[in-house]
């Protein structure tokens, strides 16, 4: 359906819309100093281990609601069980944390107030899960398989294997294809006029929550030093 908003180009697809108003939030998200050192060697391993528990918390407030909104007409084309992620990282970490690493699950005050919001989203706001699902999701299908491939060279790590789990996704044969998917479905969201500025305000949100969540990581590993 068209959409109707006063702010926005009405002839442009929200796929493109999304991608073109979180340019600044990506960029400064992508670019953080603590990815930047972590995969460039300056961090250990131990690093990436932190890093992985906190994306933990956000992927846990991302699918405890999943089948909830499996039905709906919003959020409902987005929830698809190939995305999962949750079992992955729980390998990953009992991988590089060994078996106690439950104990180490320690939410930073950043990532806590990330995985709230996903939540609060979720059970009120279904176009602002979808957001968050989007910002996650289809970055971990994209700049995600560069962290991968760096992790497995800088830490010995097997490929595709135990450590690096949560970037493989061996039920999406064709990525591409998925992605191309995924934002016609975008695009197909029913929604319009102050709605859409409302969503993708809170697509610059979720970039910024990723962005905050990466200082307080570099500050904790600053400290370390």
């Amino acid at each position: 359906m068209p959409l109707k908003t006063d702010t926005v180009d009405t002839k442009t697809p929200f796929s493109t819309l999304i991608r073109t108003a979180t340019e600044q939030q990506h960029n400064e998200a992508e670019h953080s100093t603590f990815m930047r050192d972590m995969l460039t060697g300056n961090l250990g391993v131990q690093a990436f281990y932190r890093y992985t528990a906190q994306l933990w918390f956000v992927y846990d407030a991302l699918e405890k609601h999943s089948a909830a909104l499996a039905a709906d007409p919003v959020a409902g084309p987005f929830v698809r069980s190939e995305l999962d992620r949750l079992a992955a990282i729980e390998l990953d970490l009992a991988y590089l944390g060994g078996p106690n690493w439950r104990d180490e699950l320690v939410a930073l005050p950043s990532t806590a107030a990330y995985a709230a919001r996903v939540e609060e989203c979720a059970r009120t706001w279904p176009a602002g899960y979808v957001v968050h699902h989007y910002t996650r999701y289809l970055g971990d299908l994209s700049g995600g398989q560069v962290i991968r491939g760096t992790a497995e060279k800088l830490w010995d790590l097997p490929k595709k294997g135990d450590g690096v789990r949560f970037y493989v996704f061996d039920a999406i044969t064709n990525p591409a294809a998925f992605k191309r998917d995924y934002r016609e479905n975008l695009d197909r969201m029913p929604i319009d006029g102050p709605e859409v500025d409302r969503v993708l305000d809170e697509a610059r949100l979720a970039f910024t929550m990723n962005t905050t969540m990466f200082q307080e990581l570099g500050a904790e590993f600053s400290a370390r030093n």
